[in-house]
């Protein structure tokens, strides 16, 4: 990026977006501060440590390798990334099904192989669909038709019985919503991405992305504990009342947020999840496994203890007093009858006994991802007038991808702006 030494910028919210947007900024010379309301950097990416050792994401997370800027930005290394199974388990009526990536765990396609997962039909045709997404170009999959996911998988020629099987309860976890009325488009990237790259966690937790993303910035370039109040014309009125200077201001917090400091910004419907936790005895499920609700009673839950033991040695991860983490997500807020119901289920999933299971905490995120029923823009512009900009996953697509894509379109339009008004 072009140099721009002298331009004073303002981010609010230390999410990955305003991350990604900070430290472009700082990069092209741009003296950055980042305003951030909570005690850490994260956003919606944020970890709590309990007093038994455990640690909790605050809501369902999953971290995708493929994503261009995941790879651009990140040491990959350096997050110690634990992986899942590439794979999924199905808990339906009849028993497990398994469903698994043959390129990489060709011993595991037995439920394939016998039919229990599709026929003959829907195997080509989910094969088809697989190519397609791990050939294509991005940006041919951009350019595509955009409808329903569930217009695209029946034009796939995917059977309604597979989709039922697989694609609702699987995709609902990924999108928030269980009717498929997600962008076409977006499925088909979030499909191609999963098959290119490899589903894992952070060993140490979520968060440890945005921390890693913020040792791009300068030291003392986040501010913690420093809420906006609002706008002015001569940048942020901080909460006690002092003024903050900015030639441009960048709102990256979430839709509801950035909405009440840019009256009049447009911003989409969200979806909202709650997360639980509980601690077992035992590990129900000795494999690091994402376990999918066919049922949709929940949508998923996982051994966060096996996740973090795929990655080897060097630490206990996301527990240490020996039990086993699990993790289970629903959509809204959760099923009725609340954590007890959502107990008795994981009774049913896992065939296992769960009485004993300590429930640790509960998170339901509001927010947790913006609503994009198709056609939905999979980029928007940041400049929103004179010196004000945002960004966010609301101004993308839901993932980790669109929010960092997010922010570096918000830097790049910031400096563009920054490089006009000097040559007016």
């Amino acid at each position: 990026m072009p140099n721009r030494e002298g331009l004073r910028a303002v981010v609010i919210g230390a999410g990955v977006a305003g991350l990604a947007c900070a430290a472009d900024l700082a990069t092209a010379g741009a003296a950055v501060t980042v305003l951030e309301a909570g005690d850490a950097v994260g956003g919606r990416m944020r970890t709590d440590a309990t007093a038994a050792g455990f640690r909790l994401d605050r809501g369902f997370q999953v971290f995708n390798t493929s994503y261009p800027q995941v790879q651009r930005r990140l040491d990959l290394r350096a997050l110690h990334l634990c992986p899942f199974t590439p794979g999924v388990l199905l808990h339906t009526p009849e028993g497990r099904v398994r469903f698994t990536d043959p390129t990489r765990q060709p011993g595991q396609l037995a439920d394939v192989l016998r039919g229990r997962l599709a026929g003959p039909g829907g195997l080509a045709a989910l094969a088809l669909l697989s190519a397609r997404g791990m050939l294509l170009p991005a940006r041919l999959i951009k350019r595509g038709r955009d409808e329903s996911t569930l217009a695209a998988l029946a034009a796939a020629g995917i059977p309604g019985e597979l989709t039922e099987l697989l694609f609702r309860p699987f995709l609902a976890g990924v999108f928030g919503e269980d009717q498929l009325e997600t962008s076409s488009r977006f499925f088909h990237l979030v499909w191609r991405s999963m098959l290119r790259g490899t589903l894992c966690l952070p060993r140490r937790g979520i968060q440890a992305v945005p921390e890693h993303l913020a040792t791009a910035l300068p030291a003392g370039a986040i501010r913690l504990g420093s809420p906006a109040a609002g706008l002015t014309g001569e940048g942020v009125l901080l909460a006690d009342g002092t003024e903050l200077p900015a030639d441009a201001v960048v709102v990256a917090t979430g839709a509801g947020a950035a909405a009440g400091l840019l009256p009049g910004l447009s911003v989409p419907a969200t979806r909202t999840f709650t997360t639980y936790y509980h601690a077992a005895p035992a590990s129900p499920l000795a494999e690091p496994t994402l376990l999918v609700d066919t049922g949709r009673i929940v949508l998923n839950s996982s051994v966060l203890t096996e996740v973090a033991r795929s990655y080897g040695a060097g630490g206990p991860g996301y527990g240490a007093d020996g039990r086993a983490l699990i993790s289970t997500t629903a959509l809204g807020r959760g099923p009725a009858g609340g954590e007890p119901a959502v107990r008795a289920r994981l009774a049913e999933l896992y065939q296992a006994d769960t009485a004993g299971w300590e429930h640790l905490a509960s998170y339901t995120v509001k927010g947790a991802l913006p609503a994009m029923p198709a056609p939905h823009p999979l980029s928007q512009p940041a400049r929103v007038g004179p010196g004000r900009y945002v960004c966010g996953d609301h101004r993308a697509t839901g993932s980790v991808q669109g929010a960092l894509a997010s922010g570096a379109r918000a830097a790049r339009e910031v400096l563009a702006g920054a490089a006009l008004r000097r040559a007016a």
